[in-house]
């Protein structure tokens, strides 16, 4: 037993989307980058899943864009020199 964790598998539905992004979604803290790279990566997984989970396709496109407006509010607020951002406003 080598003592590391067993790989996660790839989410195929708009659920286990959901609960992975929650697992390594950044502490409130986390600077405005790690914040931005959140959102990408969620709006790339929830675009994926809208191609896999078809019965859930129309609201996994809603996530991934409204992920895509996050990353894009982040990328305009970092052009500006803002160094925070409280992602539950």
């Amino acid at each position: 037993m080598t003592g590391s964790k067993p790989a996660q598998q790839q989410p195929t539905t708009l659920m286990q989307a959901h609960e992975a992004l929650v697992r390594i979604r950044p502490s409130r803290d986390a600077s405005l980058e790690a914040w931005q790279s959140y959102y990408q990566r969620s709006a790339a997984l929830y675009a994926e899943i809208a191609e896999i989970d078809r019965g859930h396709h129309h609201e996994a496109l809603y996530w991934a864009e409204r992920e895509r407006e996050k990353a894009k509010e982040i990328s305009d607020l970092i052009k500006k020199g803002a160094t925070s951002w409280d992602p539950f406003s």
